[in-house]
């Protein structure tokens, strides 16, 4: 059985999570990044068990990546191309075990192998419930997207499909599907893996920067969907002043997604899937969708401030995706 956070003691877990940064790195209260030219992006998200994990739908390390990856892909929507570092706060019971906290960490590990970055620092703390809050460290690159930045006439863009993640939630709790309609095994197969294992779309981004054609100026705007793809339209038009129409025959939905009513609330709602959202410039968000294999044109921006709209009947489409106090 493993030891708990309470025999280790303070020092002792310092110590042991100590290994999985450069050496020295925790030996202080601060941590230096390397000095750059480049704007420096930060991002802070935080995981809380019983509203983004539980023991029965998610295994230690893969809390551990998902808590990296939510963080990495604020990043990347904002049009940061290198990760510098992270730091992590852990907040847990005295009874939970190190077997857990280790696997927590080594999940983190294996986020950074993949995507860049070091470990900087954080600290821990005693708690009722088990907690990661993590901040994330970029450097901007040429292209900067922000929500404010989209204007009538821009295209909806999406990386990839939507409604994956809300899948394997529920296959993974073995909760009711909207339909009783037959889900292929291939598709639960990736629903389970984009919910436990998602990734940020660096290499989306990476893509737009190259493809970007010369005579258009560096202005895009952009966000993630890790609220849900209406959440993330909801955010640029909000910043930007605008509005939008989508079209319900272009919704980015996965391959052999069912055609039903429901599973398209969830395809526009059911949030946690990592995509980038983009309002592009036409030519641009052409020039993307033949370089980047499964992005889709989705709809367009309007003028008509705060109005989100079908194209096929024009109703009005609801605020809707995740809210932490709803």
């Amino acid at each position: 059985m493993s030891i708990t956070l309470a025999e280790l003691g303070e020092t002792e877990l310092l110590d042991r999570l100590a290994r999985f940064a450069p050496p020295g790195q925790l030996d202080d209260d601060t941590a230096m990044l390397p000095p750059d030219s480049r704007a420096l992006l930060v991002n802070t998200d935080v995981m809380v068990e019983g509203v983004h994990f539980s023991d029965a739908t998610t295994a230690p390390a893969d809390v551990g990546w998902r808590a990296v990856v939510a963080n990495l892909s604020d990043l990347a929507a904002s049009g940061s191309e290198q990760v510098e570092g992270i730091t992590v706060s852990l907040v847990a019971p005295g009874t939970t075990s190190w077997w857990w906290v280790e696997q927590v960490y080594q999940g983190i590990s294996e986020a950074i192998e993949h995507f860049g970055g070091t470990l900087l620092g954080g600290d821990c703390s005693s708690g009722n419930q088990r907690l990661l809050s993590i901040s994330a460290f970029g450097r901007l690159g040429p292209l900067r997207l922000h929500r404010a930045q989209a204007q009538p006439g821009d295209l909806l863009m999406s990386s990839g499909p939507h409604g994956l993640s809300r899948l394997g939630l529920a296959l993974l709790q073995d909760t009711p599907l909207p339909t009783a309609l037959l889900v292929p095994p291939r598709l639960k197969e990736q629903a389970i893996q984009c919910h436990q294992r998602p990734w940020p779309r660096f290499d989306a981004l990476k893509t737009l920067m190259a493809c970007k054609p010369e005579q258009l100026p560096w202005r895009a705007a952009g966000t993630d969907s890790s609220d849900g793809l209406l959440a993330a339209v909801n955010g640029l038009c909000r910043s930007s002043g605008c509005g939008a129409i989508l079209r319900r025959d272009a919704l980015p939905r996965a391959d052999a997604w069912p055609c039903a009513g429901a599973w398209d609330h969830w395809c526009l709602s059911g949030g946690e899937d990592f995509e980038l959202v983009l309002s592009l410039p036409p030519e641009w968000a052409e020039s993307w969708r033949q370089h980047q294999p499964g992005s889709r044109c989705f709809g367009a921006i309007t003028a008509d401030k705060g109005r989100i709209i079908w194209n096929d009947n024009g109703v009005l489409l609801p605020q809707s995706g995740f809210s932490h106090y709803r």
